[in-house]
């Protein structure tokens, strides 16, 4: 398949975003996203042959799937899961509902009863201070999880990835807990 690689307007600074690890966002990147779109298939195609595996979500965002990770992004995925998890647990106690993360503000007040509510979890994870938890919030901003904005931060379209394994945990949670009651009946 020959590619006309005119028709890939932005195939510069779309590779360079995605191959860094960045999420591209709907409602943040518009003009990369309507490329993104306009010319799926031939970004797949050209990706694919360079070993990348372009992933778009139809909820509005992209990334490339990789199987392989550093150690830094290991270690940020990890810290990241684990407060995106406890954000998710606590918005639900308040009543909140999660599909409509991208309303809610990560402002200095929110991050503080996050941390004084999980102060232990966050400890055992060696997140000894909520300024540890703001430079994470800050590297997940840089690859498109969130925004930074006056202060506060906003959850962007890409943290469905971390909702959907929050979701599967939960689900595999509740089925644990049925058969095992099952068993004792």
């Amino acid at each position: 398949m020959n590619i006309d690689l005119t028709k890939l307007s932005q195939l510069q600074p779309l590779f360079k975003l995605l191959s860094a690890g960045t999420h591209l966002n709907r409602l943040q990147d518009t003009e990369l996203w309507v490329e993104l779109e306009s010319q799926r298939e031939l970004y797949e195609t050209l990706f694919a042959a360079c070993g990348f595996t372009l992933v778009l979500d139809g909820r509005g965002f992209a990334y490339f799937k990789t199987d392989q990770a550093s150690s830094y992004t290991g270690k940020l995925t990890r810290r990241l899961a684990l407060l995106l998890m406890l954000l998710f647990e606590y918005q639900a106690d308040q009543g909140l509902h999660l599909f409509q993360f991208q309303q809610w503000r990560l402002d200095n007040e929110l991050i503080d009863k996050l941390w004084q509510h999980y102060h232990a979890v966050l400890e055992a994870e060696e997140l000894t201070s909520q300024h540890l938890l703001k430079e994470i919030f800050d590297s997940a901003a840089r690859i498109g999880f969130l925004v930074s904005e006056d202060g506060e931060y906003r959850l962007l379209p890409a943290v469905h990835r971390y909702l959907d394994l929050f979701e599967e945990l939960a689900q595999a949670e509740r089925s644990d807990h049925l058969h095992s009651e099952g068993e004792l009946l």
